[in-house]
């Protein structure tokens, strides 16, 4: 019942997996986005898709197995939240590294592995920490002060949103849908460094709540 060499390859591969990961998403995605809740998904499918793949190795379906995983984790929409394009990519990402950390077999020796991991390492970092230093965020808030929306109080626009949110660097505004009959409207606030919210929307009110 017991296959303690079957015990030693899936506990390196798996090892060798989650650290890959990590790298991935708690270094390269967290330092960049501050989304916890992207975070906690990426390292539990990666986990589960690692599991899946490798447990059902021996399975005829192999190779239609991981497209098929492939497609259905590329197809999926939240209901709460629409996935963004970088978002979407990392889950992308972390599926095929689990893929291959599980699925590769005894005629792929571990220098290939850890090539592959490397790889796939050094790119990221590349387009992370290197070639895209400048990020620029979005984020869209309910604003409450409509005689500021006018371009000739642009400037006092950006001071105002500066002084409530605890933005800074902001690049520029985008006025969006105005309601009158509230006194609001939607801004889109774009600007270098990461936000203080994990949400894609938010109002002034949140902005005081906030505990992240």
């Amino acid at each position: 019942m017991f296959n303690f060499s079957g015990l030693f390859e899936i506990f390196w591969r798996f090892s060798l997996n989650i650290a890959v990961i990590m790298v991935l998403v708690r270094w390269l995605y967290y330092t960049r986005t501050r989304k916890k809740n992207y975070l906690f998904t990426y390292i539990l499918i990666s986990s589960i898709v690692f599991l899946l793949c490798y447990l059902l190795e021996n399975v005829t379906l192999q190779v239609g197995f991981a497209l098929g995983l492939f497609a259905i984790f590329g197809i999926i929409r939240y209901r709460t939240n629409a996935i963004s394009i970088k978002e979407m990519t990392y889950l992308f990402l972390i599926i095929g590294v689990s893929v291959i950390n599980s699925l590769a077999d005894v005629s792929i020796n571990i220098a290939e592995i850890l090539f592959s991991n490397a790889v796939i390492i050094v790119v990221t970092f590349g387009l992370e920490k290197v070639w895209l230093i400048r990020h620029v965020e979005e984020k869209t808030i309910v604003y409450d002060r409509l005689d500021l929306i006018k371009p000739e109080h642009y400037d006092e626009l950006v001071k105002d949103i500066r002084e409530r949110t605890g933005i800074d660097k902001i690049t520029r505004i985008g006025v969006g849908k105005i309601d009158f009959t509230r006194n609001q409207c939607n801004l889109k606030v774009y600007f270098d460094i990461p936000g203080i919210s994990d949400e894609e929307t938010i109002s002034m009110e949140d902005l005081r709540d906030d505990d992240d």
